[in-house]
């Protein structure tokens, strides 16, 4: 579930870079007196992921304007669905449009390109997982529109899990060396995934019991060569540009999670719209 009160800075930014002073056009054009009632539609199929996030942002401009969902986040959508409804002052429902469509769109693309990797691989024991590759400023929001597509939240940040990747092991001089001191400073309840490239350095975080091993850019044959020389030993991630194209024979290796970056970074907004009457 979203926090909507903590989301409210945000909108605040969103406000200012595009309200600013105010909406010269709307308020010389529009009526403070006049009502209406905006009809946010579907133009383009995918996943709908980001209505709270909406009403939330009418809701910060005009308590007074009631917004009805027509469709719940993680609906499947089509092309000239009703979504949402705002009813109220059409001065303020201009106003906040562009806002809440962009909030909107985006986290609704996140939500679909997910849904779309999910499909992917539905007939293997996988699961697909984002990464740190946000949005500055919006990870709870593109995260929360992954889990509404279907997919599942790698670590949120540095500070919620221990991934020991290639420049920590140059640092530390070492996977052993690394690991050792993760567990020395680390809660007994954190978990310690390390990245790996080659044959020699799973082994190496084998002998020191890691629990997730993230293969990093391994191919087909060396991933599948890794999943039966591990066993249950450790949990397996595939990582590094995996496209929808590759994803399900990625899969097929036996792997048990997919990282894709391109769940937040790469995902287009969904087409929706704003129609007033």
């Amino acid at each position: 579930m979203l926090n909507l009160r903590s989301l409210d800075p945000l909108i605040e930014l969103a406000f200012a870079e595009d309200i600013g002073i105010g909406d010269i056009t709307t308020e010389a054009t529009v009526s403070s007196s006049q009502k209406g009632i905006g009809t946010l539609f579907a133009k383009s199929e995918g996943i709908v992921a980001g209505l709270p996030v909406a009403e939330r942002v009418f809701a910060k401009l005009d308590t007074t304007l009631r917004f009805r969902a027509l469709v719940n986040d993680g609906d499947a959508i089509t092309t000239g669905m009703p979504l949402a409804e705002i009813q109220g002052s059409a001065k303020t429902i201009l106003i906040g449009e562009r806002t809440a469509l962009n909030f909107l769109q985006r986290l609704s693309g996140v939500a679909t390109l997910t849904s779309q990797f999910v499909k992917a691989v539905a007939d293997y024991d996988v699961k697909i997982v984002d990464t740190r590759k946000t949005t500055p400023g919006w990870r709870v929001l593109q995260k929360y529109a992954v889990r509404v597509g279907g997919g599942h939240n790698h670590r949120f940040g540095l500070y919620d899990g221990i991934l020991i990747k290639d420049n920590h092991i140059v640092a530390a001089a070492g996977i052993r060396n690394a690991v050792q001191s993760a567990r020395e400073a680390a809660p007994h309840t954190t978990k310690i995934e390390v990245e790996v490239e080659t044959i020699e350095q799973v082994n190496e975080a084998l002998d020191v019991e890691v629990d997730i091993l993230l293969l990093d850019n391994m191919s087909l044959d060396m991933m599948q060569q890794v999943v039966q020389l591990v066993g249950t030993r450790a949990v397996t991630e595939a990582s590094g540009g995996i496209t929808l194209e590759q994803v399900q024979a990625v899969a097929a290796t036996g792997v048990d999670l997919i990282s894709v970056g391109a769940l937040t970074h790469s995902a287009m907004p969904l087409d929706i719209s704003l129609r007033l009457t």
